[in-house]
């Protein structure tokens, strides 16, 4: 993986397929360490988080998770979940962040050097080819090594480089495993 020091680079996370990647590998990312990481690697312009939150539900586990971002750093990006329920009679939630990130992707990509999408997901093919052609490099983060691998082909080969989460555990995993929390 290739940064140059005066590059301008953002981060935009797929909140729920980096948590789906992260809990594939085992580990829980340390937002703080992931910032860190990337503040080295050049000039840190945008850090986006893109989430669906419940609106009627009293407490999520995210809203935590979300409101430390917000106050650290990242640019949290939320819309309202659908709920609803299946065929099965199960209920399901539905909050796909797909056209807010493509969007931000090709408008940042005016402005960016570099752009690091942490996602797998084989529906960013072509927002990542129109950052290309605007002339931003573009990086996905995601994971052949897990099991199942949770990268689309067509993503990866369209990216002008790929990171597997799995060789970034040891830079941003959070100290102490799974169970260990940080509330900063």
């Amino acid at each position: 993986m290739t940064f140059y020091p005066n590059e301008r680079i953002g981060l935009f996370i797929d909140g729920a397929n980096l948590f789906s990647t992260s809990k594939s590998l085992d580990f829980d990312i340390d937002y703080r360490k992931l910032l860190e990481e990337f503040r080295k690697r050049g000039r840190l312009v945008r850090a986006n988080y893109y989430t669906a939150l419940l609106e009627n539900e009293d407490f999520t586990p995210l809203k935590p998770l979300v409101d430390w971002l917000d106050y650290n750093g990242f640019n949290v990006v939320t819309k309202p979940a659908k709920e609803f329920t299946d065929d099965s009679g199960r209920r399901r939630v539905k909050g796909d962040m797909d056209v807010e990130i493509a969007v931000d992707i090709v408008s940042a990509a005016k402005y960016l050097d570099h752009i690091l999408l942490f996602t797998g997901d084989g529906d960013f093919r072509y927002a990542v080819a129109a950052c290309q052609q605007l002339g931003a490099r573009v990086t996905v983060v995601s994971s052949l090594k897990a099991q199942p691998p949770m990268v689309s082909d067509d993503l990866r080969r369209q990216a002008d480089d790929f990171i597997d989460l799995a060789d970034l555990k040891s830079l941003v995993g959070r100290e102490g495993g799974r169970a260990s929390r940080d509330d900063d």
